[in-house]
């Protein structure tokens, strides 16, 4: 165990999920102030990569902030800023149909892209909350006239105070069902979002640590991108799940206390 402590540590830079790795809806996890001071402290280089599309950069900054950790923007990348870069590299100020929250909706409009509710070049699903027959009833319809559907992200569910919560692709199932259509999903376990991330990062992949508690999204990704990864127990996954799986995680930790705990 200490050995392996001491291999993630040695680790240039690292690429952090947050939900399930640093809190749980609001509340935050053991021992996060200790190793986000340490990070700064050691001056490592540090992303935090959520598949989460519902909030921008400035308001995960501020949600951090209300829990009393203070981490700049520049340390934030989400599904939705990877969805939005993926479509603006395939049509340059095109227009979408978006079921989504701010940070999606912010995103496509960071990059020149309208919302469209006729004729939408993209139909753009992500996590949200506003989420409601008429919206997957006229998603359907324009799939089915030519719009393209994407995902932000391909988790199932993801965790919440309480317990757990559909996510984006739970979300994007009915329309894939009744169009017949499949969704191409941006964010993790895409290994695109992970090369825009070392990339942000200035980090090469063999320096670099993944660090998530799902073996489908943040494990997979770090795999295929050929990264080390670490799952940490203190989100959605367990240690009996592990074995579910046809690949393991390098590292397996309880949580990120485990990494600064004396």
């Amino acid at each position: 165990m200490e050995k392996s402590i001491e291999s993630i540590r040695n680790k240039e830079g690292f690429i952090i999920d947050m939900d399930g790795v640093i809190y749980h809806g609001n509340m935050l996890l053991p021992g996060v102030v200790d190793f986000l001071n340490w990070l700064e402290e050691a001056g490592k280089k540090y992303l935090f990569l959520t598949n989460s599309p519902e909030r921008t950069p400035k308001e995960l900054h501020e949600k951090l902030e209300r829990l009393g950790i203070n981490v700049g923007e520049e340390h934030f990348y989400t599904s939705a800023l990877a969805t939005a870069g993926f479509l603006s590299s395939q049509k340059e100020n095109g227009s979408a149909y978006i079921i989504g929250d701010a940070g999606l909706i912010h995103a496509m409009y960071s990059i020149g892209y309208s919302v469209n509710n006729v004729n939408p070049d993209y139909v753009v699903v992500g996590d949200t909350h506003s989420y409601n027959f008429e919206k997957v009833e006229l998603a359907v319809n324009l799939v089915l006239k030519g719009a393209k559907l994407i995902g932000t992200n391909s988790d199932i569910s993801g965790p919440v105070e309480n317990g757990i919560t559909p996510s984006t692709k739970a979300l994007i199932a009915p329309i894939e069902i009744a169009t017949g259509k499949k969704a191409y999903f941006v964010g993790k376990p895409n290994p695109l979002m992970m090369r825009i991330a070392l990339k942000r990062l200035g980090s090469k992949r063999e320096d670099t640590i993944v660090i998530g508690d799902r073996m489908d999204t943040d494990v997979r990704c770090g795999l295929e991108s050929e990264i080390d990864t670490l799952l940490v127990l203190s989100g959605i996954t367990t240690i009996n799940d592990i074995d579910n799986f046809p690949y393991r995680p390098r590292y397996v930790l309880n949580g990120v206390v485990d990494l600064v705990r004396k």
